[in-house]
């Protein structure tokens, strides 16, 4: 428990080490009840691969943003350095470490900061200063689930565990001119970090002939990262279709641009899906093959095959076709229909 005669004068780091930026951005509420629960701004510690220092810049509750790698072997002992090294430049008054790592929790131990607060599963217990930690059998439950439960044994108040970006959408269009079209926008997230959760390309293919034939959009995004360009491509050669752009040379700044400029967001389950839902954008989140229950905080519209069972896993990405375009297409149609009414 952090008593309330610890919450003067603090300085408080965050820290949270997965590497996909969809898993960054189910943590972002919990950042901002530490944030809120010291009332002041935070610093936060993430992977470069993140692209934090685009995405968050302007949340108004994060002062900075700093890149450690969290890697393995012999760079292990590297990075606690730099971590020892930014603690002692900032002199941390506390340090929140949103997952069970070791690495974050050993080197604020070395630096002998005041309060380290963590899950405390396995051997991170060791180095906290807290005895308010989650037990072992914790790790089963999702990593939002985790943070949420640290939170609450730490009497920190969570209003909303929904997680939202606002940001300057100027400041990224102005560096993707080439993104902005006049006419009706959707996206297609076309990609994910696991191939078992992709729908197939001749799916997203038959779904924008469905949607145009409703005049839904005038152009399709297809948001797709450059390590498999070769998805959106394919859709682009087999469709022969003027009306997609191809955005899997942008980065994030490319891709925050194009879902901004998006009526709607169609797309399997990756870091885009959350951004867009994030982003406030309508979003349709396509699964066949994973848990729907660790994506329960949030506000996309999931569409599922029949006879999905939720809490399974499956590693084959030829189930998604169990997922139809005629049962994502009738969704899309009718859950838009019910907004508009």
């Amino acid at each position: 428990m952090i008593l309330k005669s610890d919450l003067k004068n603090n300085k408080i780091c965050v820290v949270y080490t997965h590497h996909k930026l969809g898993d960054l951005i189910w943590q972002l509420p919990y950042i901002k009840a530490i944030s809120d629960h010291h009332n002041c701004k935070v610093d936060l510690i993430v992977r470069k691969k993140t692209q934090s220092k685009n995405i968050l810049k302007d949340l108004s509750h994060i002062q900075n943003i700093f890149y450690n790698e969290f890697r393995k072997s012999i760079f292990y002992w590297i990075d606690v350095y730099k971590l020892i090294k930014l603690y002692k430049e900032n002199k941390y008054s506390h340090v929140y470490i949103l997952d069970k790592v070791n690495k974050p929790a050993i080197a604020a131990k070395i630096c002998g900061i005041p309060h380290i607060i963590g899950p405390g599963i396995g051997n991170q217990k060791k180095w906290l200063t807290t005895k308010t930690i989650l037990k072992d059998s914790d790790w089963k439950l999702s990593y939002s689930e985790q943070s949420q439960k640290l939170l609450k044994i730490n009497d920190i108040k969570l209003s909303n565990p929904i997680p939202q970006i606002d940001l300057n959408i100027k400041r990224f269009e102005d560096q993707n001119k080439d993104l902005l079209r006049i006419g009706k926008k959707i996206a297609f997230g076309v990609d994910s970090f696991e191939d078992y959760k992709m729908w197939f390309e001749e799916n997203f293919i038959e779904l924008a002939e469905l949607l145009y034939k409703k005049k839904l959009f005038d152009y399709i995004y297809l948001v797709c990262g450059p390590e498999k360009a070769y998805v959106s491509k394919k859709i682009i050669s087999q469709s022969g279709e003027k009306y997609f752009i191809d955005c899997s040379s942008k980065d994030l700044t490319g891709v925050i641009t194009a879902i901004k400029n998006s009526d709607f967001f169609v797309g399997n389950n990756s870091g885009p899906l959350n951004l867009a839902s994030a982003l406030g954008i309508k979003t349709f989140g396509l699964i066949a093959n994973d848990a729907i229950s660790e994506l329960k905080f949030s506000k996309i519209n999931f569409i599922v095959p029949e006879g999905y069972q939720d809490n399974t896993w499956i590693r084959d990405r030829n189930n998604m076709k169990t997922l139809t375009t005629k049962k994502v297409f009738e969704t899309i149609i009718e859950r838009l229909a019910n907004e508009s009414k």
